[in-house]
């Protein structure tokens, strides 16, 4: 049953306005929030997480879920759901309170769940959870498409208001722009995973020559790869005109034949067309004799047609029982390459003989290589050239087909037939590494193996190459020289995976940020904006590398930066702090000239926090970063925002302090809790970027500051605010002074709990 909105009244009290405007700061403030933490996330997991727990949180809610819309599927699944259901959730877009919003577009409040007849009780038997009340909206982009709902369960005190409506919908059209951006990273890295483990998988199996095991594998590996119950090979009997199975996963030694014309299999037999259904017992054309006879249930089948090189159709692929859903347009494709190779390995079966057969075969297996592969029989004359080495030799098949070795790789590539002549006299391998390779006017850098090829009888045939071409690698290097001291990078290099995997390491990690950075781009637009990033970072790189620093990315204005990572060194604390009193400085000499060309300045801020994390490599086959991760991280990242609190310009945790063996003027600031931590944290400002003429007689302020908070701990509030005053009339704009003043003051009034212990817990990131 739907609540009923009662209209707002035209006329409000002073109170009644206050609290309103009390309201709508809290709502500004939370889609604040809700987007400050969707930019942290990077997985849709995290998104989705954070989003169900803000929203319950804020709607003072039991539970929550956010369903997403599968268009493979139409189907409504969770990946996030609270309380005692920690996997996935899959119902009908259709069905249910999330099926009615979800195809009508209009959210609901549920006062008694158990009283709508669209309230589907099932979750509830299975849990043991009892759904009193329900709030749920539509997930709709910038262009209005629903992509899902939002679902709170249970409000706490009382039932969800019109207020809770809106406010949940602002909060989750906030997220969306997240949510539809880790949608897409998601499905970029799972196709690129896909794409990557497919390769991987030809590889293997087309490594086999007979015949039979190469059927094995492949429709194995098609089981696996499409996540199936089973899968089956039928082969046409012309004599017959049967199709019987060649291959049956889960059959063991069970031989089906059926009419070819018959079934889900002789309807793509004859037809040539592939079938993909998701509810078999629902086609008439489903015979389900098979199932009795064997007691499987068949739930979903796909089944596409193989297809000689003469575009003949000579049997079918059929693969049953997906898991998790119906199969997609994408299983489809996949499953259609893998019948391309098994139509390969068929004719070159019927057609060829066994030596012919394997020549073939290889030529396939050759051609899915990344490599260069060249072959030459036993008078030196190029045989072979597979793709990739067409594309590494920039040459086509018919500029190297059949030419003399000592005629192709001549000039400063001789160095390649010195390597043939020896494997052809010792039979053995040869090897060069980061050898130079000549290809046009253009040179790149190589490792090649060359290997003698023999016959069955051992006997000499031609000899093999094998072109790496690791010219990439060389950029990275100078890539990697950008990001850090040209020594770190070689070092990174040398260690291999011994230095890029995954290691726990105490490093220094520093974040810095640009303040006021939406005025400027507003001011400056696009162009002006990449510009001034653009000088900018190149200042600040310098004063990281110049202490060795590796910086580890940009997150649009922000820096994130370490000290410790690749490399260690025994002052990495100190390193850190100096980088940051050059990043200051540099800044500073920057702006006296912006200031002189009638330019804006800029300030920034920046937090250094020491602790141990994870260093490495990190992301898929196709694309890896060198990175940390950890909570030592994130309290970095807390520690820049909290610049913007105080008044600071550089932050660093007491961790980072303890390891300091320089001298600086610092100065502790803090007792805090961190946003997302209990334990509280010592913070220190370091002030040496300070000139006499920007921070006048900082000595003498640094020791009233020091006296002040001595005072402010002993609930001396007066003594303290006269020390904090004494600070501020040598420099008025201190504000890290003035926001003790206003501690005291506040403490005199209203004085703290016995058990006060001058901690100070931040409510912001």
């Amino acid at each position: 049953m739907n609540q009923p909105i009662e209209p707002l009244p035209i006329r409000k009290k002073p109170a009644e306005r206050d609290q309103e405007g009390r309201r709508r700061l809290r709502h500004l403030e939370l889609l604040l929030e809700v987007t400050r933490r969707m930019a942290g996330y990077g997985t849709l997991d995290e998104v989705l997480q954070a989003l169900v727990d803000m929203t319950t949180n804020e709607l003072n809610a039991e539970r929550g879920s956010l369903f997403l819309n599968d268009p493979d599927t139409n189907e409504l699944y969770s990946r996030v759901a609270q309380g005692n259901i920690q996997r996935e959730i899959r119902i009908l877009n259709t069905s249910g309170i999330a099926g009615y919003v979800y195809t009508s577009g209009e959210p609901l409040i549920i006062a008694d769940a158990y009283a709508d007849d669209r309230f589907n009780r099932s979750i509830d038997e299975q849990t043991g959870f009892t759904t009193r009340n329900i709030l749920c909206v539509p997930i709709k982009t910038v262009k209005g498409e629903i992509i899902g709902v939002a679902q709170t369960l249970n409000k706490r005190n009382g039932k969800f208001t019109r207020h809770d409506l809106t406010l949940l919908e602002a909060m989750t059209s906030q997220g969306t722009l997240a949510l539809q951006s880790a949608q897409f990273i998601e499905r970029m890295q799972a196709i690129r995973r896909q794409e990557m483990e497919f390769i991987d998988v030809v590889s293997e199996v087309t490594a086999d020559i007979k015949l039979g095991s190469l059927l094995q594998k492949v429709m194995g590996e098609a089981t696996r790869l499409l996540n199936a119950e089973r899968s089956t090979l039928f082969l046409n009997d012309e004599k017959t005109s049967e199709l019987w199975s060649e291959v049956g996963q889960g059959l063991e030694s069970v031989q089906i034949r059926l009419p070819n014309h018959l079934g889900i299999a002789g309807a793509v037999f004859t037809s040539g067309k592939a079938i993909n259904i998701p509810y078999a017992y629902a086609d008439l054309r489903f015979n389900p004799a098979f199932d009795k006879k064997t007691g499987f249930f068949t739930r979903s089948i796909l089944c596409v047609p193989i297809v000689n090189k003469h575009g003949k159709v000579i049997g079918v692929t059929q693969v049953l029982n997906k898991r998790g859903g119906p199969f997609t347009g994408e299983d489809e494709s996949r499953l259609r390459a893998f019948t391309a190779q098994i139509s390969i390995a068929l004719e070159n079966a019927k057609l060829f003989a066994d030596v012919q057969n394997m020549k073939n075969y290889n030529e396939a297996m050759l051609e899915s290589m990344s490599n260069a592969v060249i072959t030459l029989d036993e008078n030196e004359r190029i045989a072979t050239c597979n793709a990739a080495g067409l594309r590494i030799l920039r040459v086509a098949s018919s500029q190297i087909l059949l030419k003399p070795a000592g005629d192709f790789f001549a000039g400063s590539n001789a160095w390649i037939l010195d390597k043939l002549k020896r494997v052809s006299e010792t039979q053995a391998s040869e090897i060069a590494m980061e050898a130079e390779l000549i290809v046009g006017e253009e040179k790149l850098s190589v490792n090649l193996t060359a290997l003698p090829l023999l016959s069955a009888e051992k006997k000499r045939i031609g000899s093999m190459l094998m072109l790496e071409d690791i010219s990439n690698e060389k950029r990275m290097r100078s890539t990697m020289s950008r990001l850090m001291d040209p020594g770190i990078a070689d070092q990174m290099l040398a260690g291999g995976t011994d230095t890029l995997g995954g290691k726990n390491v105490q490093a220094t990690v520093l974040f810095s940020d640009i303040r006021g950075f939406t005025t400027i781009t507003e001011q400056l637009g696009a162009q002006g904006t990449v510009a001034l990033l653009n000088e900018y970072f190149t200042l600040m790189v310098d004063c990281i590398q110049r202490e060795a620093g590796f910086l580890d990315k940009f997150i649009g204005d922000a820096i994130m930066a370490a000290f410790g990572i690749p490399v260690a060194h025994d002052d990495d604390a100190d390193r850190s702090v100096r980088t940051a009193i050059a990043m200051i400085s540099e800044l500073w000499a920057w702006n006296k000239v912006r200031v002189g060309e009638g330019k804006m300045p800029v300030d920034i801020g920046i937090g250094l926090n020491t602790d141990n994390v994870v260093s490495g490599t990190i992301g898929s086959k196709k694309r890896m970063d060198y990175t940390i991760i950890g909570d030592g991280v994130n309290l970095a990242a807390r520690l820049e925002s909290a610049c913007k609190q105080y008044g600071a310009r550089i932050l660093i945790s007491e961790f980072t302090y303890k390891l300091l063996r320089g001298t600086y003027y610092s100065r502790e600031l803090d007792l805090v809790v961190v946003k997302g931590k209990t334990k509280p944290v010592a913070i220190f400002e370091i002030l040496d970027y300070h000139t006499e003429e920007s921070y006048p007689n900082l000595t003498d302020a640094l020791r009233h500051f020091k006296a002040g908070l001595q005072k402010y701990r002993q609930r001396k509030w007066d003594d303290a605010k006269g020390e904090f005053a004494d600070v501020l009339a040598i420099n008025g704009h201190d504000k890290a002074a003035q926001i003790y003043i206003d501690r005291c003051e506040h403490f005199m009034r209203e004085p703290p709990q016995a058990d006060w212990d001058g901690v100070w817990v931040m409510e912001s990131k």
